[in-house]
């Protein structure tokens, strides 16, 4: 049996633990390779058209696995902790991508707060799903293993210029997505530190001196390791990277903005138009920025200038 594991949405940060866990219960594992523009267009074709740029993605993701494995992995995801939310989108993720699996096998086991059984209980269907039921527990075990000891995140240094990059794994490290976001930002002399750099107790920090806290997951991670890092000193500015019309991702930008003090700040919004001229222009504008604000000493706007850009769609 072969089982296929989509290279989106949450599978950026749990890639590790979903193939150590598949493998283990001794069944073979296959990725579907990075994004590009067959991926994209089969997203765009096989969803539907209200859905955001990362969940078209991981559609198009599916329709690849679709002829090449005998099950896909889509996990309903409910809730990462016990009082913290996550997108809805991710709550119905096997109806968005069954169209995409076109009639190939969804292992689609509910997944609820890790700290309440809930990741047990996954585990269990999951290794069901697979005939391979008394496994489950060996497999969970080999899988967050994999997951602990994995490479993630980057903390830059020996750049002229570091900034915080804030946003979902699947924004931040898709390639193809972003036009090769990180790669430019080196190239203009801005180094990044990315929010698995920051300790959990830093980011908690930050978010209980919210009057408050917004009640999803990564939102409180994403502001509280921005702000972290900010105060603290270690960048010079921050760029959000986001998916168009997403609505969670609006409220945690307006929380950074309002709390940064006037700190250089750029949005990046992603959509299937997004085009590289633009893009790259407003990067060279931003760079441009942070090395005028560092001459004069100020990482806050002066008079006249914005500290909010905004690199949408063009």
């Amino acid at each position: 049996m072969v089982i296929g594991i989509p290279n989106g949405l949450l599978f950026r940060i749990y890639g590790d633990f979903a193939r150590a866990f598949i493998t283990e219960l001794g069944v073979s594992a296959v990725f579907s390779p990075e994004t590009d523009r067959t991926i994209l267009d089969a997203g765009v074709r096989s969803c539907e058209s209200e859905a955001c740029l990362p969940v078209k993605l991981f559609c198009g993701h599916v329709a690849w696995l679709h002829d090449r494995c005998d099950a896909i992995l889509v996990p309903r995801l409910m809730r990462l902790t016990k009082r913290q939310s996550i997108c809805p989108m991710f709550c119905g993720l096997p109806e968005l991508a069954r169209g995409a699996a076109r009639g190939t096998r969804l292992i689609d086991a509910p997944v609820y707060a890790p700290e309440c059984g809930g990741l047990n209980a996954w585990a269990k269907q999951a290794a069901s799903a697979v005939g391979a039921k008394g496994r489950w527990n060996a497999a969970l075990k080999t899988a967050m293993t994999a997951h602990e000891n994995r490479k993630a995140g980057f903390c830059d240094s020996g750049y002229e210029h570091t900034v915080a990059l804030i946003g979902h794994a699947y924004n931040i490290y898709d390639r193809f997505v972003n036009m090769d976001l990180i790669r430019k930002l080196h190239a203009l002399g801005i180094g990044v530190i990315t929010h698995e750099s920051v300790a959990d107790a830093d980011i908690a920090s930050r978010v209980a001196a919210l009057s408050k806290p917004p009640f999803w997951y990564f939102a409180q991670r994403y502001y509280g390791a921005a702000l972290h890092l900010l105060k603290s000193g270690r960048v010079d500015g921050i760029i959000y990277v986001s998916a168009f019309g997403c609505g969670v991702d609006a409220v945690v930008e307006a929380l950074i903005r309002d709390a940064s003090g006037g700190a250089a700040m750029m949005t990046l919004k992603l959509d299937e138009h997004t085009g590289a001229a633009g893009f790259d222009t407003r990067l060279e504008a931003f760079a441009d920025m942070l090395g005028r604000r560092k001459a004069n000493g100020d990482h806050h706007s002066p008079p006249g200038e914005y500290a909010y850009g905004y690199a949408g769609a063009v």
